[in-house]
């Protein structure tokens, strides 16, 4: 077996080694066995860390490895390696076991033309439910959703529903928290959690254990939305219902969990002017998702280079102005995008809204004129200091560096609300106009402001 330098502490490099090493001896047995032994979550995680080829020839060597449960945690790029190396029925057996919500995910990154094979070796009630989902629109309650939930009528009691749950079987859902009580529409009117079900007496009737309805999801709702209301009411899970209020399935925490996950990395990305570069990503395709924002930041900065061309001349006549011009600039950069952090993330948690929106304004108003005061007066001593032979520079510098914080601080709110305003994104692109402002500003204002005391 070939060695490999593994650090003790990092038992994952160590199991993808022990992978490595059963491929590169063909040893399906042994590959059989690692798979089997480990949790599926792990080793989704080690078939994501190999690369496409490695992850091709462990597929094509052990295909029946490939559990429901690992497809269930696979990435979408490593799905688009393996899927297309499983046999039909495989993929539509492993489908039959997963809640809805995971096959569909498993479906959507299958071709086209094979999609409708693997859906038809699929038992017609489990396609169905594949079907029904993509009937609803991607990011939204009824594409994440799953169709497998446990409701009762409110006038059964609890025996009743532990015997119900008991004929449902496999059909129950993998993992669900509470039952839904419904009315003869289906209207979904409160809940019981299975934890009081497991305290009461048979008889009981649930009626009487039963908790009223914080939220309920409209199939339409954007994913982003739904994650909201499980963080504001501190749920675990919650109905999803269609136009006429009927229910018609349910969320569960585990799956926002990683809509969270996924809308964080999102807007973070977004924020930087890129995109999720995965392992299996090709540095053609990361260059092709960069380039554009990047050609847009050399435009703007071509403007700021041409607001120091305005006052070229002031700047041969005193070579200070061009030492300490990029220090107001980047001070004010600075500023911008932590006042931009702040507000993104405001807008992405609902605790800055239009109702709020004049008090936060005046908030990082008052913040960047304080900031500006503090280190335009910092700046001005080191100016002095530094270059004492030259007269008014200090008040120069002064007055550029609290002009630009204020400049900076206003951009830096007021952009993503101007944004969120028209209904664009203010993660992708606030960050170009905030930068703009802040180098064509703290520019202007330092040269022009030399160009009155210094000329």
């Amino acid at each position: 077996m070939t060695d490999h330098p593994i650090d003790e502490n990092e038992p994952e490099a160590s199991a993808i080694a022990q992978l490595t090493d059963a491929l590169a001896l063909k040893d399906r047995e042994g590959l059989l066995g690692l798979m089997d032994e480990a949790h599926e979550a792990d080793v989704a995680d080690q078939l994501e860390q190999m690369s496409s080829e490695q992850r091709r020839a462990i597929v094509d060597l052990v295909p029946e490895a490939v559990t429901p449960d690992i497809l269930a945690e696979l990435e979408d790029e490593v799905l688009e390696d393996v899927l297309p190396r499983l046999g039909d029925q495989q993929i539509a057996d492993a489908l039959s076991e997963m809640d809805s919500d995971d096959a569909t995910a498993v479906v959507e990154e299958l071709q086209d033309d094979r999609r409708e094979d693997v859906l038809s070796a699929m038992p017609a009630s489990d396609r169905r439910a594949v079907e029904d989902s993509f009937t609803y629109e991607e990011e939204t309650a009824g594409r994440v959703m799953q169709r497998e939930f446990v409701a009762a009528p409110d006038f059964w009691t609890v025996g009743q529903v532990i015997d119900h749950m008991r004929a449902q079987g496999d059909n129950l859902p993998e993992i669900f928290f509470n039952i839904y009580v419904v009315d003869a529409r289906l209207h979904p009117t409160g809940y019981v959690p299975i934890s009081q079900i497991m305290r009461q007496p048979r008889e009981r009737k649930i009626s009487e254990l039963l908790e009223p309805l914080l939220v309920k999801i409209p199939q339409d709702m954007d994913q982003e939305d739904v994650a909201y209301q499980f963080s504001k009411y501190h749920l675990i899970s919650a109905p999803v219902v269609d136009v006429y209020d009927r229910m018609i399935g349910m969320i569960t925490v585990d799956d926002i969990v990683n809509v969270i996950q996924d809308e964080n990395t999102e807007d973070m990305l977004a924020l930087a002017g890129v995109s999720d570069a995965g392992l299996t990503d090709t540095a053609l395709s990361t260059v092709k998702s960069r380039a554009p924002w990047l050609f847009i930041n050399l435009l703007t900065a071509i403007l700021a280079s041409f607001v120091i061309a305005i006052f070229q001349d002031d700047i041969q006549a005193v070579v200070a102005l061009a030492i300490l011009m990029p220090i107001v600039a980047s001070m004010g950069g600075n500023a911008g995008t932590q006042a931009l952090a702040v507000a993104i993330r405001g807008l992405a948690e609902r605790d800055l809204t239009r109702a709020n929106a004049v008090r936060a304004v005046r908030r990082e108003f008052a913040a960047a004129i304080m900031i500006g005061l503090i280190f335009a007066a910092i700046l001005a001593v080191i100016t002095y200091i530094w270059f004492g032979e030259v007269e008014k520079l200090p008040q120069v510098v002064f007055i550029a560096m609290i002009v630009n914080h204020i400049c900076a601080g206003l951009s830096g709110i007021l952009v993503p609300l101007g944004l969120k305003r028209v209904g664009a994104d203010p993660a992708v692109s606030s960050s170009v106009f905030v930068t703009t402002v802040t180098d064509v500003v703290g520019f202007f204002a330092f040269l022009g402001t030399a160009a009155l005391l210094l000329f």
